[in-house]
């Protein structure tokens, strides 16, 4: 199996390569074979960190490693929930995007040597978009001839067949971006000229991660037979993740923000970001989780954010996935879970009061007296 289909199990080319194998897919699940596990830790991941990615790579080969996705799709059916697939999606984008940027962001050199070899015009073409995109032709003076600034920061250097700014045709451009994502992304606030947008890199690689998104959609969720023997065959794992479902928390089931209040882990976290220091992936996503599971709206997020290291258009496009369209999201890890990341350590022996950050809060709540709401204190009704 070719390494770069099990990066990328989306591609046409890899769903041909599975679909062309002399592999059942029932006699695997039957088998129980490494892809069976794979996929049910895809979904496992996905619903817990929003990542797809393996915590023990090695331990799987690109076969089974392709293999998992189809897996982990009839897995996320059988689970009969609509936020799951809409968040299994979600983490299977976030994973490939991540993926693309890694991919495409390697030196020329290393590339030659390095078994997955991916240029984004091959991903442009995989969504139909070679003919939608287009290179910003850079102007003598260095800017761009749309009349925004040059390429700045460490991709400057890229070469010319790695530009920093795109225009891309309004049609796709609407399609696969959201005006919620910020007033930045809204048309009238974009350049537009000849039916197409002008969009920088970054722009452009969240516009793919939507695109991924969409084409893992497609299909999903399965129908299964009564009788389908693969859906009994799967019970077990199921079983696990609607046990990971039913742990879910509603938005909105807090009527305070207290931050005096918060686990110590998430304090840490805040604390961290007030000194500028930049937060990992799963601290950011663990911090997000639990101040959307208090019911802070997006906005109120990124008030509370605002003297922080995290930017205001993450935090709405981190809390985009966190919710569903109910309203409701999956709660930030549990203690255990955290402290695997190196992000709780049972300060205060606080593992004695709750094992997850919700719990802790909701405790602390309890036997707190005359809590003042942040969102009713003068400095924060100055700051919003």
């Amino acid at each position: 199996m070719d390494s770069l289909y099990a990066r990328y199990p989306f591609f046409e080319a890899a769903r041909e390569a599975v679909a062309g194998a002399d592999v059942s897919l029932p006699a695997l699940v039957a088998a129980d074979a490494p892809a069976v596990e794979r996929g049910r830790e895809r979904v496992e991941r996905a619903l817990r960190s929003g990542t797809t990615a393996s915590e023990t790579p090695d331990a799987y080969d690109a076969k089974a490693e392709l293999l998992s996705y189809p897996i982990a799709r009839i897995l996320v059916s059988l689970l009969e929930s609509n936020a799951a697939v809409e968040k299994y999606a979600s983490a299977e984008a976030a994973t490939a995007a991540d993926r693309i940027r890694a991919d495409l962001d390697r030196e020329d050199t290393l590339r030659s040597t390095d078994e997955v070899s991916l240029e984004l015009s091959d991903v442009l073409r995989e969504f139909d978009l070679d003919d939608a995109v287009r290179p910003a032709v850079p102007a003598a003076g260095g800017g761009s001839r749309d009349g925004g600034p040059g390429p700045a920061g460490p991709r400057a250097s890229r070469s010319a067949r790695d530009p920093e700014w795109f225009r891309i045709d309004v049609a796709p451009y609407l399609r696969l971006s959201d005006p919620d994502w910020g007033d930045r992304w809204r048309l009238v606030n974009r350049e537009l000229r000849d039916g197409a947008v002008r969009i920088d890199r970054a722009d452009l690689e969240r516009c793919l991660e939507r695109a991924v998104r969409s084409r893992v959609l497609e299909g999903l969720p399965f129908e299964f037979a009564a009788d389908d023997g693969i859906g009994s065959d799967l019970e077990a794992h199921v079983a696990d993740l609607r046990r990971l479902l039913d742990e879910r928390a509603t938005v909105g089931g807090f009527d305070v923000v207290v931050p005096e209040l918060f686990p110590p882990c998430m304090r840490n976290l805040i604390d961290k970001a007030e000194r500028e220091a930049a937060l990992s992936p799963p601290e950011s996503l663990a911090l997000m989780a639990f101040l959307t599971a208090i019911g802070m709206s997006p906005d109120e997020i990124v008030a509370f954010c605002a003297d922080t290291s995290l930017d205001a258009e993450g935090i709405r496009y981190q809390t985009e996935y966190l919710r569903d369209e109910a309203g409701a999201q999956y709660p930030p890890p549990t203690c255990e879970t955290l402290s695997a990341y190196g992000i709780c350590h049972n300060e205060d022996d606080h593992w004695q009061v709750a094992g997850d950050p919700l719990a802790y809060y909701e405790a602390r709540l309890a036997d707190a007296e005359d809590v003042v709401d942040w969102r009713d204190r003068n400095d924060v009704a100055e700051a919003t």
